[in-house]
């Protein structure tokens, strides 16, 4: 079956697995690059709120410090 072509047609299979790994290099990064643009943040973000609470928490603000902070950001609830 292989005997007419005399082994040529291997060095494109090589070629088509390169081709396919760039394929799907660029699929995972645009499915990656999706997922970042509608969630409009990356995961490791957190809202100035969550900061804040995460200070305080700490014991690095004073409860007034606390709320004259939450106030400014809209958060006075």
């Amino acid at each position: 079956m292989w005997h007419g072509m005399e082994g040529i047609g291997w060095g494109w299979i090589g070629l088509g697995l390169v081709h396919m790994i760039f394929f799907w290099a660029i699929v995972i990064l645009i499915l990656a690059g999706l997922v970042k643009w509608l969630t409009g943040k990356s995961l490791d973000e957190s809202s100035a709120i969550d900061i804040l609470k995460a200070r305080y928490a700490k014991g690095d603000l004073t409860r007034d410090e606390f709320e004259r902070m939450k106030r400014d950001l809209g958060e006075g609830n």
